[in-house]
């Protein structure tokens, strides 16, 4: 068996486990969470509030999480996504009502998780309390885009690599270009 068959078999096995998981407070956060990180709502919500109670830091920070974010959903969403169409996971490895709600567009890469992991990366460099607050709901966006079934495993890997490196490039964009212009 080859590399790639394995890593796809654990993907597989990955993805029935965590969306199989039974919690009664899985059950009762992770719902609200989504709908938190739909449409970036969440991510909007705590740059408002970094930006209001941090000073220069937080609106520093906040502006860097938004565009970080940004560029983000544009690559995972608007370039990723369209270059490699994954179907979702099967409907019948997800045993529970949420598998109902889930877009129809590929499933590589999250582009939820794409959008909280720049953020959160963008935002603790700046202000390193704001980011820490922020890497929790970070990560339950990651697990619940696998446990509702929208998503693979490696979905969110690939979504979250994609958030690192535009975190990455919202924060040297700046330098390269003051070095580039003069």
């Amino acid at each position: 068996m080859g590399t790639l068959t394995a890593l796809r078999n654990y993907d597989h096995r990955l993805t029935r486990r965590m969306a199989a998981w039974e919690s009664d407070w899985a059950r009762k956060l992770l719902p609200p969470v989504e709908e938190a990180a739909e449409h970036t709502k969440l991510w909007c919500a705590a740059a408002v509030i970094i930006a209001a109670g941090g000073g220069w830091r937080g609106r520093k920070a906040a502006a860097a999480g938004i565009t970080a974010m940004a560029a983000a959903e544009l690559l995972s969403n608007g370039f990723v996504k369209q270059l490699v169409e994954r179907r979702r996971p099967p409907k019948e490895w997800i045993p529970h009502d949420d598998v109902e709600d889930r877009p129809d567009s590929s499933s590589f890469p999250s582009g939820h998780t794409a959008a909280a992991v720049a953020f959160t990366a963008a935002v603790a460099p700046t202000w390193p309390w704001a980011g820490t607050a922020c890497a929790l709901p970070t990560a339950l966006v990651a697990i619940e885009r696998v446990h509702n079934g929208a998503h693979y495993p490696s979905d969110v890997a690939a979504g979250a690599a994609i958030g690192l490196a535009a975190a990455a490039l919202v924060r040297t964009a700046p330098r390269l270009l003051m070095r580039r212009l003069g």
